[in-house]
């Protein structure tokens, strides 16, 4: 159904259309009509179906129908780089209204953002300590809030935000609307829903473990200290024109971008690190496709919107099966195509197999014919055995077949991908 059936204001609908949506998704149409009758909403969903619109268009709707010249909604969310993105989803979406909104993070001078919340914005978007660094400081007039927005909810119980969001909760005064989204619902979030909610519609869209339809996986069996070699020829011989790479410490991070970007790739980081600066020029860099390989830590497993990451690899397997679920979603977003590759040491595939357990089935194992796995000696990986000079007999060569040829298909035999430039 077309965005117009949701009866939404003519301007949003202009903006809708410029921003390149054609329908809403099945999140957006589960959790607009409730948020329109003003209803509190709990939403399940995985990343990359549409969850930040769906909150944002009805938000905006209803402050289009009753103008006034306060500041009416906060939406809190865990991290930096996800409160920029929906603070610039919803410039987007408000272009042709009058309505404003700010984006109140940390690692920023405060100055700036309390002009900012002085002027009265309609919204504001921001992290949960400088939230409460700014109500602390009195610098801005929540008193009117009638909406509050928890996005990521269960990201934030993981960040150890939860103390944060309560105390955010009892200074702000008593909303008519409270909305929470959650990529999972573990039993703390469910709690925090049942305080926080009234009579909520629930909107869940699939399986609350379950990865975004469009994404190829598989595992790489590999030794650890091969790895990095191992991701090497990966990326020199497979044509993977966006490149998302998760590694599990910053200095691990820096250490891998220094060998990647030695491979003549263009390379950003993303760790904690980075300053701000630098992670917004690395975030909007690769957005710009400037950058073809970002290689980050679990700071980007959410937060991080690019609708052309067309792969995301692994080098290490979480030791949480949602964090898996995260990193591979930044890829097939909103219904896109694309490869999710992990690295698999053999002490590992205990954490690998809860993994598959959460998501319903065995990743495919595959080996590579043309890479040098005797550099550690007899090796067994893949769906079959591998010994010292042999073939793996009856290993995949490439990504499950469902795919179609040539699309970031692993390299093998007659295909060698695009190198670096």
């Amino acid at each position: 159904m077309p965005f117009k059936s949701l009866g939404l204001h003519a301007t949003l609908l202009r903006a809708t259309t410029d921003l390149g949506y054609t329908e809403p998704t099945p999140v957006q149409a589960g959790a607009i009509p409730p948020i329109l009758l003003g209803r509190d909403v709990l939403g399940t969903a995985q990343t990359g179906t549409g969850k930040t619109a769906a909150f944002l268009l009805p938000i905006l709707h209803r402050m289009l129908a009753t103008p006034e010249r306060t500041t009416r909604a906060v939406i809190v969310s865990p991290t930096r780089e996800l409160a920029e993105q929906i603070e610039t989803a919803c410039r987007g979406l408000a272009r042709y209204t009058p309505l404003k909104s700010v984006l109140i993070v940390g690692g920023r001078p405060i100055g700036p953002q309390e002009r900012d919340l002085r002027g009265t914005p309609d919204i504001v978007v921001a992290t949960p300590g400088r939230l409460l660094d700014h109500m602390s400081r009195s610098a801005a007039r929540f008193n009117r809030v009638s909406t509050l927005v928890l996005d990521e909810a269960d990201s934030m119980l993981d960040m150890g935000f939860l103390p944060d969001v309560k105390r955010i909760v009892t200074r702000l005064p008593a909303r008519s609307q409270t909305l929470m989204f959650s990529a999972t619902m573990p039993p703390v979030i469910a709690k925090l829903a049942a305080e926080l909610l009234r009579n909520p519609a629930a909107v869940q869209i699939g399986r609350r473990t379950a990865t975004a339809v469009g994404i190829t996986q598989a595992a790489y069996p590999v030794p650890s200290n091969l790895k990095t070699a191992l991701l090497r020829h990966l990326l020199r011989e497979t044509d993977m024109p966006s490149v998302l790479v998760f590694t599990r410490t910053k200095h691990g991070a820096k250490k891998l971008s220094r060998m990647v970007e030695a491979d003549g790739f263009t390379v950003a980081e993303l760790h904690s690190n980075r300053s701000p600066s630098q992670r917004t020029k690395a975030m909007e860099g690769f957005r710009r496709g400037e950058f073809q390989v970002m290689v980050a830590t679990n700071i980007a497993a959410r937060g991080l919107d690019v609708a052309h990451v067309t792969h995301v690899i692994s080098t290490d397997v979480p030791d949480v099966p949602e964090d898996y679920v995260h990193r591979i979603g930044r890829t097939g977003r909103a219904g896109a195509a694309g490869d999710a590759f992990i690295l698999v040491a053999p002490e590992e595939e205990g954490s690998l197999a809860q993994i598959e357990r959460q998501v319903g089935h065995r990743l495919p194992r595959i080996t590579l014919p043309d890479f040098d796995y005797q550099q550690a000696g007899t090796f067994s990986g893949g769906d079959g055995p591998r010994t010292r000079g042999g073939p793996v007999r009856g290993a995949r060569r490439g990504p499950p077949p469902s795919r179609p040829a040539g699309h970031g298909q692993p390299p093998g035999p007659g295909n060698r991908g695009r190198r670096p430039r």
